[in-house]
C-alpha cells in the first residue's frame, strides 16, 4: 500500500539508547544501535524523566528524530528512558473469543464441518472419511443351473448416490454359504449409473476367457459347503448421480445360496441356513 508522506512503521517497539543530558539543553537526538530513529507522532512514546512518564506535548514535542523536552534539562536530570511504540496500525493481540470466522482472510467455506489450513483455506475433513453407507441383504435361497452367463441374484443389488464425483465407493460382499457340490461358482459386480452406462467390475478378460470378481469352489462333501467373501474400491465412477451396484452369479453346476446341498435333509447339525449380504459405503476424498 502507498502512503502520501512517512509510512507507519507497524508493531515495530523500539527503546533507545541512553541519552546524557546536557546542562541547559532542552533538545536531544533519539538513537537505537547509534541510528537515528523518528517515532510516528510524539502519541507513540513513552519517555521517563526523573523516574516520572512525561505527558506528550505538553512535556515533551517531537520533530524527526529530536525530542524537544519543555523546560531546559540540567545537571543531575536523568532520562531514564525513551520508548517508541509502534503504529497506531498495530492492534496487537486481540482478546479472547474477539475474532470472528467471518473476519479471517482464509479461502473456502468457512463453517463447522471444514477446518483451516497451513496454506490459509477453509477445507473439509481429510480423505477416507465415510460420507455414508447403504446396506441391503437376503434370506432367501437362490439357486442357478449351469450356464456359461452371469445372471442376477435377486435382492442382491442396492443404490447410492455420492456427493461428490471425487468420492469413492467401497463395495462388500458376503454371500453367506454357497452350495454346489464340488464344483465352481463365479461372481461378477455390475455398475449402473443413472442415465449412463452399465460396467462390468472386479477381474479381466483373457482371450474368450470370462472376467470373474470372485470364485468359489465347494468342498466335495454338499453338507459342509463354505461362504464367500469380496470387496470392490470404486474409484472410476465419477458422478453424482444414482449408482446401481448388483451382484450376478453363474455356476458350473447347480447351485445355492444361503444353504447348502442336503437342505431337504433337515438335520439340524449341519443344515443351518445363511444370509447374503452386500454394502456400498461412499468414502471422502
Amino acid at each position: 500500500m502507498s502512503y502520501i508522506g512517512k509510512e507507519p512503521t507497524v508493531g515495530n517497539f523500539q527503546v533507545c539508547d541512553a541519552i546524557s543530558t546536557v546542562n541547559n539543553q532542552a533538545a536531544y537526538t533519539m538513537q537505537v544501535a547509534g541510528v537515528n530513529v523518528v517515532p510516528e507522532t510524539v502519541n507513540h512514546m513513552l519517555v521517563s524523566l526523573n523516574g516520572i512518564l512525561q505527558a506528550p506535548t505538553s512535556s515533551f514535542t517531537v520533530s524527526g528524530s529530536t525530542i524537544t523536552f519543555a523546560a531546559n534539562l540540567v545537571t543531575g536530570d536523568v532520562i531514564n528512558f525513551i520508548q517508541i511504540l509502534g503504529s497506531v496500525l498495530d492492534l496487537g493481540v486481540p482478546s479472547d473469543s474477539t475474532v470472528s470466522i467471518a473476519k479471517l482472510t482464509a479461502t473456502g467455506t468457512k463453517d463447522a464441518t471444514t477446518f483451516l489450513r497451513g496454506d490459509n483455506t477453509f477445507a473439509a475433513a481429510g480423505g477416507g472419511k465415510i460420507l455414508q453407507l447403504v446396506h441391503t441383504e437376503i434370506e432367501t435361497y437362490p439357486s442357478r443351473s449351469a450356464g456359461s452367463t452371469y445372471a442376477d441374484i435377486a435382492g442382491l443389488n442396492l443404490s447410492i448416490t455420492p456427493s461428490s464425483t471425487s468420492s469413492k465407493i467401497l463395495i462388500v460382499f458376503n454371500a453367506g454359504v454357497v452350495a454346489n457340490s464340488s464344483i465352481s461358482a463365479s461372481f461378477v459386480l455390475k455398475r449402473a449409473i443413472s442415465g449412463g452406462s452399465t460396467t462390468t467390475l472386479g477381474g479381466h478378460t483373457d482371450s474368450s476367457r470370462q472376467a470373474a470378481w470372485l470364485r468359489h469352489t465347494s468342498i466335495s462333501d454338499g453338507n459342509h459347503d463354505n461362504g464367500a467373501n469380496a470387496q470392490y474400491y470404486d474409484t472410476s465412477h465419477n458422478t453424482t448421480s444414482a449408482i446401481t451396484y448388483t451382484v450376478q452369479w453363474m455356476t458350473q453346476g447347480t447351485g445355492y445360496l444361503n444353504r447348502n446341498t442336503s437342505f431337504e435333509n433337515n438335520n439340524t447339525s449341519y443344515s443351518t441356513v445363511t444370509n447374503s449380504r452386500i454394502y456400498a459405503m461412499e468414502v471422502g476424498a
